[in-house]
């Protein structure tokens, strides 16, 4: 793998646009205040940069912070928590997708994107939603309402999320979120179904000229969006459960089908797919193609037996059903390696940072996974922040040793903060390098 070390893919130069797209957004304060909105959006990256577990801590911490969020981040002045959340409450969260946008813009022209090649040109991209608050008493007037027969209520937000993945490789690239929560004057919640409806128009809106495939669970085998994702000219493998989808499967059993067989080391696997297939009953002229993989996996004391099934509009052949097997299994990468990634390795995604009466929980999430996505491609570009992780062993431990190294260390650019990172801190005689913050 390549490590591509480019001006505009190091941290310097994905902040430098974050910022640039941050600047755009409309400031929505009734009166002037001592923090500008700027310097709130970009101390909420710094706040996810650096793992803070909650938004107290950052907070309290902020004076010794203050010489390095400003040089390495461009914060100007540190917000208190209580002046963050007043201003970024008001804010419309699709606002923030703008900096996301300009990220994965600017990975194309680094030529990025192209070591994610999948199935020719394409660009493979796993959509799935999460849960990210829940609770019986702190809500805004965004919040999904479930009622219990008892009288209590729940409060909750989701979150739909679009994430470039490739079989090949374990950095994921944030693409598009799309909040499920009600609108302004709706009663009833909102959805996944009708959530990734909005999130495919905009997806396409966004990246025009990307050629796609996504790839999705069974929930979303249905002919309205199969219709929708032939409409924006976006391919499709979309999970098959042969509950959900009888009428597909009678007509797949009864087929002619082709089969091919795959062993490496203790796995074998039966393939076997059938093209033309009527999707269901109220969709009969909608034709899709179905790939089906029987698997073995032989253990010391026994073996485990399982089954996958995809749906998809690219026409199965013999030379490409390893790939779409693949490109199908890959969807769980937006379940291992961003979902469980934001809640277990240091972002605190199920952590309440904010909850606001508007919007606050919802731009919490997008400066989350734009700080997310900043470090997924320093983790598959930047060669400095490789070393840095290459000696210290763990992202976890990584992420603590960056967060003590900007309390005690006034530093001026990222490759210092890196050089530190990647030094021995039991060797180095650090006050060469960088000087003690003493403020």
């Amino acid at each position: 793998m390549k490590s591509f070390v480019r001006k505009h893919l190091c941290v310097l130069g994905l902040l430098s646009r974050v910022r640039y797209q941050y600047k755009k957004i409309p400031d929505a304060a009734q009166k002037p205040n001592k923090h500008n909105l700027l310097d709130c959006l970009m101390s909420g990256i710094a706040l996810f940069g650096l793992k803070y577990p909650s938004l107290l801590q950052f907070n309290q911490e902020a004076q010794s912070l203050a010489h390095n969020l400003k040089q390495l981040y461009g914060v100007n002045r540190v917000p208190s928590d209580t002046s963050f959340r007043e201003r970024l409450d008001p804010i419309e969260a699709m606002e923030l997708q703008r900096g996301i946008t300009r990220i994965v813009a600017q990975l194309q022209r680094g030529k990025v994107l192209e070591c994610y090649r999948y199935l020719e040109d394409y660009c493979l991209v796993a959509i799935d939603g999460t849960g990210y608050f829940s609770s019986h008493e702190v809500h805004c007037e965004n919040c999904c309402v479930k009622n219990h027969r008892d009288g209590t209520k729940t409060y909750y937000h989701q979150m739909l999320s679009a994430v470039i993945v490739h079989p090949n490789y374990r950095s994921v690239f944030p693409l598009m979120l799309e909040p499920i929560q009600k609108k302004d004057g709706v009663k009833k919640n909102d959805c996944e179904h009708s959530a990734l409806k909005r999130m495919l128009v905009n997806l396409r809106k966004a990246h025009p000229h990307l050629k796609l495939i996504v790839t999705l669970d069974g929930l979303y085998a249905d002919g309205v969006i199969i219709r929708l994702l032939k409409q924006l000219d976006i391919r499709y493998i979309i999970s098959a459960n042969e509950k959900d989808l009888k009428y597909i499967y009678e007509f797949y059993h009864a087929a002619k089908k082709e089969t091919c067989s795959l062993t490496r080391e203790t796995r074998e696997q039966t393939l076997s797919w059938a093209n033309a297939l009527p999707l269901n009953a109220t969709h009969p002229d909608e034709l899709v193609n179905m790939l089906m993989v029987d698997e073995t996996i032989h253990q010391k004391k026994k073996s485990l037996h399982q089954k996958f099934a995809w749906i998809t509009d690219i026409n199965i052949e013999a030379s490409m059903v390893e790939g779409l097997m693949k490109g199908g299994r890959a969807r769980w990468k937006i379940e291992n390696e961003t979902f469980n990634t934001l809640k277990n390795q240091g972002y605190h995604f199920d952590h309440n940072f904010g909850h606001g009466t508007k919007n606050l929980s919802v731009v919490m999430a997008y400066l989350m996974f734009t700080a997310f996505l900043i470090d997924q491609v320093q983790e598959f570009c930047c060669k400095y922040f490789k070393a840095a992780l290459k000696k210290i062993g763990r992202l976890k431990y990584l992420w603590e040793r960056m967060r003590n190294s900007f309390i005690h260390f006034k530093i001026d650019r990222w490759e210092e903060l890196y050089t530190l990172l990647a030094s021995d801190y039991r060797a180095i005689h650090v006050q060469s390098v960088i000087a003690s913050n003493t403020s």
